[in-house]
């Protein structure tokens, strides 16, 4: 009976291994199939994001929320805090927020080549759009249904930007500190009625960020001591 009881243990423990993994056990030599859902995830990230890229309109920032909801909120590849703390780096780094933001993210889910992959996928719709619509400029320039559609799209672009605003400010909210909020609030000042530069602005908040995160774990050693 023991013996028994300690095969079905043994036999829970795989199947427990194998769920987390996403492979299959033979039950013969107790192999994963590890090699098959990487490629399937590599694959599954470059559509993702080759689709996220292609439906993407008025900027790097429109494409964070839908990165969002895809590698956080479905695919469950990424957590909340992690995405906030991806997009603050892409958009404090060099270039194009979107190229940045798909960077940070492949490389957060599948390493170099995660990376590479999303680069391309990023790249590659517009490239591909603006390659044609190149070609057609004289006659969608004159065009009035064009017109008419491009300002539709400027009013989704509003309201999808309206969406990452509300979310972010939310997340900052969240963690009930007055430090954040007040960085929040002092920023957007300092931006909308003084007009002053976006850069200077990632660094003062870059370097207050790193003081706090610094004081705190001065503190906490401190408490550990005691």
């Amino acid at each position: 009976m023991v013996g028994k009881g300690c095969d079905c243990v043994k036999r829970e423990k795989h199947k427990n291994i194998d769920k987390n993994v996403g492979g299959k056990n033979d039950g013969k030599t107790g192999k994963v199939a590890g090699g098959k859902i990487i490629k399937n995830k590599y694959l599954q990230l470059f559509v993702s994001v080759f689709k996220l890229s292609a439906c993407t309109f008025g900027g790097g920032f429109v494409i964070i929320p839908l990165m969002r909801k895809k590698f956080v909120d479905q695919l469950h590849w990424i957590e909340e805090q992690e995405m906030l703390d991806l997009t603050a780096i892409a958009q404090s780094s060099p270039g194009a927020i979107a190229v940045n933001a798909a960077i940070l993210v492949g490389y957060r889910v599948g390493g170099i080549g995660g990376a590479l992959l999303t680069v391309i996928g990023t790249i590659l719709p517009p490239l591909l759009i603006i390659s044609v619509i190149s070609m057609f400029y004289r006659t969608f320039r004159d065009n009035a249904i064009v017109n008419m559609a491009m300002a539709g799209m400027l009013c989704g672009v509003a309201a999808v930007l309206l969406d990452v605003v509300i979310n972010m400010t939310r997340d900052v909210i969240k963690q009930k500190r007055i430090l954040p909020v007040v960085v929040l609030v002092g920023a957007f000042i300092a931006v909308r009625f003084f007009n002053v530069s976006v850069i200077i602005i990632i660094l003062i908040c870059g370097l207050i960020g790193a003081l706090d995160i610094r004081i705190r774990e001065i503190r906490a050693k401190g408490v550990k001591r005691s």
